[in-house]
């Protein structure tokens, strides 16, 4: 509303600054006095009418909520009028016409600024033989350049704003264009390219920024270390292709056993990092369990040949105050006895530390 009354305040005050030097042509006898003063009555009644009508909301039904397209052909009209009246000074209405067909300029379409310079054509139209029929005109060479200046004032201000919507436009394509290069480039520093997961930079700041509110909250920092078992053999004996198809497909499983909080990553080749919201020991190895068995059940197609893999993982909960680095190592000390036990095991850091304790009192 605050823009929309700015514009139309704006609108009235030339309209109003322009009544004022018309009446000053008046009273120096450059124009006709009784055309003048009715010209001046309609226009500030007008002017006033659309001031109200803006402010009290009613235009808000129109299309046009600011009224810009009736206030610029009723600007039009008025000059065409003043034209007819100005007598020997009518050779400042160009002048005006240009600044009318410039207001509107930035919020008209290419269809509405052709419709204007055709209004404004008929208008001046009407008003130039207006002025003939009623013998108004003086030295016709003269007439005839005022008519040549107003066809070049509309042609030259109408090419100039279809110019400047088109450079509006290409910007504003541009502008598209650079966001969502930058989206991209947003999401390719933050996302792994194969697997679509968020990669290693990206889930070292969201591990920080876990580990510091599993503190604020007292709560263990729950991190796990997925390894796909014999990966190596797939690549080996099916190409790199079918290797990159297992791994995608093995992020699209395992997230779909996830829950919403829990963030998986890629941390680098075969291997994958998972976060794990707001659990405990019991509550995350029995989530690890299901995504174990999810994997085991997946097959994979390549070409004419079905693929399946394994995973094994290794767990870890953080202790308080403890680095997200030595997590992430005792997740992986977990990982090793995983794979020594025969492979598509989970392993709890925990468990692994008793066993090992149990080794060397047995020993």
């Amino acid at each position: 509303m605050r823009i929309r009354m700015s514009m139309a305040a704006v609108a009235s005050f030339l309209m109003l600054a322009c009544a004022a030097l018309l009446n000053f042509l008046a009273l120096a006898g450059l124009a006709r006095p009784d055309g003048v003063r009715w010209w001046t009555l309609v226009t500030v009644t007008v002017l006033v009418a659309v001031l109200v009508l803006i402010r009290s909301g009613w235009s808000l039904r129109l299309p046009d909520p600011a009224l810009t397209q009736f206030q610029i052909r009723y600007a039009l009209a008025s000059n065409a009028v003043g034209y007819v009246i100005l007598g020997e000074a009518r050779g400042i209405t160009p002048v005006i016409l240009s600044l009318i067909l410039m207001f509107g300029i930035f919020g008209m379409s290419i269809r509405q600024m052709t419709i204007n310079m055709l209004f404004a054509l008929l208008s001046f139209g009407a008003a130039i033989a207006v002025v003939f029929w009623l013998g108004l005109a003086g030295n016709p060479w003269v007439e005839m350049a005022y008519a040549v200046m107003v066809f070049l004032v509309l042609v030259g201000s109408t090419f100039i704003a279809i110019r400047m919507q088109h450079i509006r436009r290409r910007l504003t394509e541009q502008k598209n264009a650079l966001t969502v290069a930058l989206e991209q480039i947003g999401h390719l520093a933050t996302h792994d390219e194969l697997t679509g997961l968020i990669n290693r930079r990206r889930m070292t700041e969201l591990m920080e920024a876990e580990r510091q509110r599993c503190e604020r909250g007292r709560r263990p920092l729950a991190l796990a270390l997925l390894d796909l078992d014999h990966f190596k053999l797939v690549n080996d004996r099916h190409g790199h292709a079918a290797g990159d198809e297992v791994l995608r497909a093995f992020a699209a499983c395992v997230q779909g056993v996830l829950r919403s909080t829990d963030v998986l990553a890629r941390w680098g080749g075969e291997e994958f990092i998972l976060m794990l919201y707001d659990t405990d020991a019991r509550g995350a190895a029995h989530l690890l369990e299901r995504v174990r068995t999810s994997v085991e059940a997946m097959e994979v197609t390549v070409g004419a040949r079905t693929l399946s893999v394994t995973v094994s993982a290794g767990l870890a909960l953080g202790e308080p105050g403890e680095a997200v680095e030595r997590t992430l190592e005792r997740a992986d000390q977990a990982l090793y006895p995983a794979k020594e036990k025969g492979r598509k095991q989970v392993v709890y850091d925990g468990e692994a530390r008793e066993e090992t304790a149990r080794t060397v009192v047995g020993h």
